[in-house]
């Protein structure tokens, strides 16, 4: 950060992605609007999902903001909505040792490129970071990777989804939990639970089980 940029910032407070508010990157009542975690339909995903709020409204807005339009300053706050539900999902296990192990869903190179980097792998970072805070150990795994031939999904019905993905995720060895051990999947948006489904399989077929995957919101 540059001394004008700096300066700048010192001017201008951040303005709440959700109203418009000064002061915060999420103001209270927003955040708020992220703490009743529910279950969201499975449809294919196939493990338990859990979504913070339906896709729409405030949530759509802070959703798009941190994911669409460079407001990376809200990957703290919507961390920490996360890791305020994830240890009362009744599905969700940590690691024999207590530890919290996260994977994020990936995305393709040239979104992540569009957005500043991974905004999932940021976004699971702040969560794990905010677990450590109240006590609980958490680590994230960026144990998945989706090839470059895969497409933007946006339009796409479940099957098309399915067919996206079909080959399309690999592995990243240099992200990989412990052998054998119980991880939570997180993403921003569920929309047909195809990208949950293909992210569970292939981290089933390494021996990881997704015991249960958490958004921050539904789309259906």
């Amino acid at each position: 950060m540059n001394l004008g940029t700096l300066a700048l910032d010192l001017l201008l407070p951040a303005l709440c992605a959700g109203c418009g508010v000064a002061g915060a990157a999420c103001c209270a009542a927003c955040l708020l609007e992220l703490a009743r975690p529910h279950p969201a339909p499975r449809g294919a995903a196939g493990v338990p999902v859990y979504a913070l709020a339906p896709y729409g409204g405030t949530p759509r807005r802070l959703v798009l903001a941190y994911k669409e339009r460079g407001r990376r300053d809200l990957a703290d706050p919507l961390g920490r909505a996360l890791a305020g539900a994830l240890p009362h999902l009744p599905e969700a296990r940590a690691a024999p040792d207590g530890t919290w192990w996260l994977v994020p869903a990936p995305s393709r190179r040239s979104a992540s490129r569009r957005r500043g980097g991974a905004h999932l792998l940021r976004l699971a970072r702040r969560c794990a970071a905010h677990l450590a805070l109240a006590g609980h150990a958490a680590a994230v795994a960026p144990a998945l990777g989706l090839s470059s031939r895969a497409r933007d999904a946006v339009g796409l019905d479940r099957d098309q989804r399915a067919q996206n993905l079909a080959g399309r995720l690999r592995l990243d060895p240099r992200g990989h939990p412990p052998p054998r051990t119980p991880v939570v999947l997180l993403d921003d948006v569920i929309t047909t639970g195809a990208t949950i489904a293909a992210c569970t399989r292939t981290l089933a077929s390494a021996g990881w089980e997704v015991s249960a995957a958490l958004v921050l919101t539904s789309a259906s």
